[in-house]
């Protein structure tokens, strides 16, 4: 006769199957820490192009009206990225920013992403 209770697994194999989820957790963290931190350097590379693009401009405008670029530029970036900034006017006129964004939380050192922009003077 098979009931309820014969659908229960004995206690010999519930035994056995201890741990088998701390085993598993501990399989699958190094995986899923991975995935975070590529997750986390691809946004950083995101943010540093977009706050790359933004100081080039800053640093356009102010070259436009007869300042300092590079001043403009190091105040329009995040503190994180001023190490390593370089900014550069190019003989089109136009202003070229490059930043070095930090690889693995900074440890393996910097990647550098570069923007230029230019604005035009009016003629008369």
């Amino acid at each position: 006769m098979r009931g309820p209770a014969s659908d229960l697994p004995s206690p010999d194999r519930l035994r056995c199957q201890r741990g088998q989820a701390s085993v598993e957790l501990v399989a699958i963290l190094p995986l899923v820490l991975l995935v975070g931190a590529i997750l986390w350097q691809l946004a950083l590379a995101g943010h540093a192009a977009w706050a790359c693009a933004n100081a080039a401009r800053v640093g356009a405008r102010a070259e436009a009206v007869g300042r300092d670029p590079e001043r403009a530029a190091r105040s329009a970036l995040p503190g994180y990225l001023e190490p390593g900034l370089e900014v550069a006017r190019q003989r089109s006129g136009a202003t070229r920013v490059e930043v070095g964004v930090p690889v693995l939380f900074g440890l393996a050192g910097r990647v550098a992403i570069a923007s230029t922009a230019a604005l035009g003077r009016p003629t008369r």
